[in-house]
């Protein structure tokens, strides 16, 4: 009897250590002592992470992967990047798959409960897509009253389309791809996006535009990495590369070159 009590006891403790593994924090030593970091992201977030051809390979580009880079030298370890769509990307932290995800992420409070965030690095600002023939139609928030409003799935933009355009029907999808054919195509009215993301599919397609109005800022306009709770001397190194590319101007210019290259589809 006492035999089997051990035996559970010890099964007990071993379940709870494994469930615990995935929420404990990330440190440097750890990092250095497995040579790489494995960071999360998504690749159709131009121009801040998407995939570009390059010397004829699909490659993974933009401003968010130059500051990933960046952590790695800091830390002298290689970057591993491990893409999947944006939903899952802070999920992937969450369950140790990966120790840090750079994927234009928000603060949100709700997301604060549960992960740890470095200084912001970038400010965004959400903008509404409509088609250039159709912009003199939809120049209100209510003028989009019963259309259908597209949003990155798990995205904030998701949460700010529902709050500002209520009266919209808000269809929510995994790729901003996807929601730039539906829109091109008509099944769409209109596209919430980052600024940055919605001028870089602008530019590549010649019958869209900017909506000629603006959405309020809802205090989630700021772009931070993203770890498990408890990871704070890691955050300091990954504070103090953010700090250097900021104030050098690195992450302006990493936006701006990324701009030269052409999306993958």
């Amino acid at each position: 009897m006492k035999k089997f009590c051990f035996i559970l006891t010890a099964l007990v403790v071993t379940c709870f250590l494994v469930a615990c593994s995935g929420s404990q924090g990330v440190s440097p030593k750890t990092i250095k002592e497995k040579k790489k970091i494995v960071v999360a992201t998504e690749s159709e977030f131009a121009p801040f992470e998407f995939k570009s051809l390059v010397n004829g390979k699909d490659t993974l580009v933009g401003a968010d992967i130059e500051l990933a880079k960046a952590i790695g030298e800091k830390l002298g370890v290689k970057v591993e990047f491990s893409w999947c769509p944006f939903d899952n990307v802070l999920a992937n932290v969450q369950s140790g798959k990966a120790d840090i995800a750079i994927a234009g992420i928000s603060v949100t409070d709700e997301r604060k409960k549960v992960y740890d965030f470095s200084d912001s690095y970038y400010t965004s600002e959400n903008v509404v897509i409509v088609k250039k023939d159709k912009v003199n139609d939809y120049t209100s928030t209510d003028s989009l009253a019963k259309q259908t409003v597209g949003t990155q799935k798990g995205s904030v933009q998701e949460t700010v389309a529902k709050k500002q355009i209520p009266k919209a029907s808000v269809v929510s999808l995994t790729s901003n791809g996807e929601m730039i054919n539906e829109l091109k195509s008509g099944q769409l009215q209109a596209v919430v996006l980052e600024k940055a993301i919605a001028e870089g599919y602008i530019a590549q397609n010649d019958d869209l535009t900017l909506a000629n109005f603006n959405l309020k800022s809802d205090g989630t306009d700021a772009y931070a990495v993203a770890t498990r709770k408890g990871s704070d001397d890691l955050l300091k190194e990954i504070n103090a590369v953010i700090k250097e590319t900021k104030d050098s101007g690195k992450f302006d210019q990493w936006l701006k070159e990324a701009s030269t290259y052409k999306q993958s589809k």
